[in-house]
């Protein structure tokens, strides 16, 4: 077994393909049009299926937020410097609809250094520091 995509449901596909390929530097894979089912999907990730998993962006033509619940978490993303890379997308995330929402330092109880990035939608994505 492999794990293959992950999905997120967004309120605008653009804005959330800009702030995945913009500010955490996926590559925007291959997108699919729907308009007779009412969506448009995009697929993003730093390779493709099925040597690398991808995350799916989904956006439901017409609905423009979505309530997150309690029960998700985040996606964690491997980088090999969690301060520098916030440091460089600070002012980008901001612009479209991101922001950090934990700052660069250690994990509770440890020495993993991580940081918490929200994107437009309200998901968070943990930045783990990796060399």
């Amino acid at each position: 077994m492999r794990l293959l995509h992950t999905m997120l449901r967004v309120g605008n596909l653009q804005r959330s393909i800009d702030f995945y390929t913009g500010v955490l530097g996926m590559q925007l894979l291959r997108t699919t049009e729907r308009p007779e089912q009412k969506y448009s999907l995009a697929f993003l990730g730093y390779g493709t299926n099925p040597e690398h998993a991808e995350i799916e962006l989904t956006y439901n033509h017409g609905v423009d937020a979505y309530d997150l619940g309690s029960a998700y978490g985040h996606i964690a993303i491997g980088v090999p410097d969690v301060a520098g890379t916030c440091s460089s997308v600070r002012e980008r995330a901001a612009a479209l609809g991101g922001a950090i929402t934990r700052e660069p330092g250690p994990v509770k109880g440890g020495d993993t250094v991580i940081a918490f990035i929200t994107d437009p939608d309200g998901y968070k994505i943990e930045l783990i520091e990796r060399a």
